[in-house]
């Protein structure tokens, strides 16, 4: 399988191109962070113009938590699209079209300030959600399907990386001097405009993905024309044997709705394990130091939190390109439990360091140490792999519904994060990052004992292991309608 072993010039442009969906999300993720002054100040303005009074404390952090959370709204209904989309357009026709939704996001944020309209932003945000919950469906299903096996983990962490790039320029951009000021805030956010563009012109010069052509469209020749492409090589036997076998499993399955991932023992295991890890994502806390980072800054008394707040994106981009280097020689798994680990021992630090903060000043440095140790392991383990893994626990079939179902977890832990963690941080004060520490522990339990090792496995070989496993539990545990399933399921 040596062909697969390169990295052609066809081959990152694809990647390349499909990853600016996972900057949009990154990008805005991110921006509404910086400039959270100064829409405040906009929503205050259009509320006096137009009630001739100033708004009232409850209203603001309403208004704005609802600006913030939208995204997240927007993300769950576009996340559960997913399947409708791939399976009838294809992977990456489904991408360019998703882009329609960027320049509309892009018109109705961009003209909000103009429109004196908060109602604008708001909805220009839950558009931008939608989109965003379709690229972290389409962008790691395209891309874990047109790697080669020995190749599918460091591409698939660049989904993260284009992540944390777009939530590193939204905090540049969003500094005081260059767009995160009075007048410049809503280019700030329109911004989207661009990247979208870029996508749509590069777009057309990417092939569909091989496997959707092989396996999903039966066109044989196709497949392999673009695999010679993506592979730079005009042996790709082993590619197409492979793409075969899942083909050939597939046909002993019917198409997987979401409802029968659940009801059949086959996809049981492996559903569970792809909705544990998203929430082990977005339940581990990074969300709320994403979008409060400024704010826990400020109250640790950095000077400049902004700056600080730009730091931890720095460290943040820098650890997901070392994870880039180091998933396919120590694993999916290992990292995951380090990342994990480091996240509950950064936690334990800052909480420490943020109880303390008022009789020893000096521990507002060990709170940024924190903030950085946290966002580091957070991005050698549960920000990368969580997105890309859910390619690998399914085959070709229940592929679709299981990005759908693991979207929509990610989206709704995000959801409940960044509604509820201004609430819970006035409740529980420093301490607020116990909760937190707690959960990265009982996932650290969970992904010890249940997750897989896939590094170096085909998607036919890892979806065997679940049907084996699978037989053996229906063998033992169900009734006889379904000892038939498991054993039909290991022809």
């Amino acid at each position: 399988m040596d062909s697969g072993k390169q990295v052609t010039a066809q081959l990152m442009l694809t990647v390349g191109t499909a990853v600016i969906g996972s900057l949009q999300f990154g990008y805005n993720t991110g921006v509404i962070n910086a400039p959270q002054k100064i829409i405040e100040m906009f929503i205050n303005e259009t509320w006096y113009e137009r009630y001739q009074e100033p708004i009232t404390k409850t209203s603001l952090t309403s208004i704005w938590s609802l600006a913030v959370a939208i995204f997240s709204v927007g993300g769950i209904f576009g996340s559960f699209s997913v399947g409708l989309f791939v399976n009838r357009f294809g992977r990456r026709n489904s991408m360019l079209m998703a882009n329609v939704l960027a320049f509309i996001s892009a018109a109705l944020m961009g003209c909000s300030k103009a429109a004196s309209s908060w109602e604008t932003l708001i909805a220009g945000r839950f558009v931008i959600g939608l989109y965003s919950g379709l690229s972290t469906g389409f962008v790691p299903m395209y891309v874990g399907e047109v790697a080669p096996t020995n190749l599918r983990g460091a591409l698939g962490t660049l989904h993260q990386l284009g992540i944390v790039v777009g939530i590193l320029m939204a905090q540049v951009f969003g500094m005081e001097a260059l767009m995160g000021n009075p007048t410049m805030w809503p280019y700030l956010l329109g911004f989207t405009l661009l990247p979208a563009i870029a996508q749509c012109i590069l777009l057309p010069f990417c092939p569909e993905s091989p496997r959707y052509l092989l396996i999903n469209k039966n066109e044989e020749s196709k497949a392999k024309t673009v695999l010679k492409k993506l592979r730079g090589t005009t042996d790709v036997s082993a590619d197409m044997q492979e793409m075969k076998e899942e083909s050939r499993q597939m046909m002993r399955e019917k198409t997987v709705t979401i409802a029968e991932l659940f009801r059949s023992p086959l996809y049981r295991q492996p559903i569970f394990i792809a909705i544990v890890l998203q929430l082990s994502q977005q339940l581990s806390g990074i969300n709320a130091v994403f979008y409060y980072s400024t704010r826990i800054f400020a109250k640790a008394g950095v000077a400049q939190p902004v700056y600080a707040t730009i730091g931890a994106g720095v460290v943040n981009t820098a650890f997901t390109v070392v994870s880039l280097f180091v998933v396919e020689r120590v694993g999916r798994r290992s990292l995951h439990l380090l990342g994990l680990m480091g996240m509950a021992f950064s936690a334990v630090l800052m909480t420490i360091a943020l109880a303390l903060l008022e009789k020893l000043p000096w521990m507002s440095y060990v709170s940024i140490v924190a903030i950085f140790g946290f966002v580091a392991f957070f991005e050698i383990g549960p920000g990368p792999i969580p997105w890309f893994i859910v390619a690998e626990l399914f085959s070709q079939g229940p592929r679709p519904s299981a990005f759908a179902v693991a979207g929509f977890s990610n989206w709704t832990a995000n959801f409940i994060v960044g509604m509820g963690f201004q609430y819970i941080e006035e409740l529980c004060g420093p301490y607020v990052f116990v909760i937190f520490t707690i959960f990265l522990l009982g996932f650290f339990v969970f992904t010890f004992f249940k997750v897989p090792e896939t590094k170096g496995r085909t998607f036919d070989e890892i979806s065997n292991a679940f049907r084996q496993s699978a037989g053996s539990d229906a063998q033992k545990h169900l009734p006889e309608e379904l000892n038939s399933l498991g054993a039909d399921s290991q022809l």
